[in-house]
């Protein structure tokens, strides 16, 4: 059973790994708080929650009290990522659950204009690889964390063939004591069987012994009753 989950595991991987490395970024559009908003959103295969906090840990390291998040909306404010801007910018972001796994949309006031793909094109193009990087770090976290867990199915799975091999040798060892146990037993019932045998040669000469006290007994009350008859005689 742990062999077949093992190698189910192993074949999720390796389909898994087949489309892993794809994170596509589009331009979208999306309303805040009533106001819509033009952005880049990423699709990742993942799960939102473990996106969400991934996401949002990356930003406060980055830029740790300047990421605010209100109820799942995250604006940081007066921040500079270089490789988008050498100067501070404005960020507001959302991660959202889709039908394939999780969305991480942002939109980014550069200030003097907000990203966009034909607004913007060469910030649109560092805003897209900064998304990028982070789907395929977030990739690489998940398959290193898979790779772990098969690790530590494989070493399951090879202590559970180890534990039917010790399984094996112990019955192996039980049928030797069942063996040699029978040979012990069919040793008791041979002398069991040669005591029986003396009990009842024993009874038969009891039996001779018996017949042989009681002619005694007839002999000695007859030479009682002739001693008898001898004593009555005298006068």
């Amino acid at each position: 059973m742990k062999r077949s989950l093992l190698l189910l595991l192993l074949f999720c991987l390796a389909a898994f790994s087949g489309y892993a490395q794809k994170s596509p970024v589009d331009e979208a559009d999306l309303t805040i708080n009533g106001v819509p908003r033009k952005g880049q959103r990423v699709s990742i295969q993942l799960d939102n929650k473990r996106v969400e906090a991934s996401w949002l840990k990356q930003l406060n390291e980055k830029f740790g009290s300047k990421v605010k998040n209100n109820k799942g909306v995250i604006t940081v404010d007066g921040v500079v990522i270089e490789d988008i801007a050498p100067t501070p910018i404005k960020i507001i972001s959302k991660v959202d659950a889709s039908t394939t796994g999780t969305t991480v949309w942002w939109s980014i006031d550069l200030g003097n204009a907000y990203l966009g793909k034909d607004a913007t094109p060469v910030q649109w193009k560092s805003a897209e690889k900064y998304l990028k990087d982070f789907s395929r770090m977030m990739y690489r976290e998940d398959l290193v964390a898979q790779i772990s867990e098969s690790e530590r199915a494989l070493v399951a799975s090879q202590n559970n063939h180890m534990a039917v091999i010790e399984k094996a040798n112990n019955i192996k060892k039980d049928i030797e004591k069942n063996k040699a146990r029978k040979i012990e037993i069919q040793q008791m019932l041979a002398a069991n069987a040669a005591e029986l045998l003396q009990y009842n040669n024993q009874i038969d000469l009891n039996l001779k012994e018996q017949e042989a006290a009681r002619a005694d007994i007839v002999n000695m009350r007859v030479a009682l009753e002739a001693v008898k008859e001898r004593m009555n005689k005298i006068e």
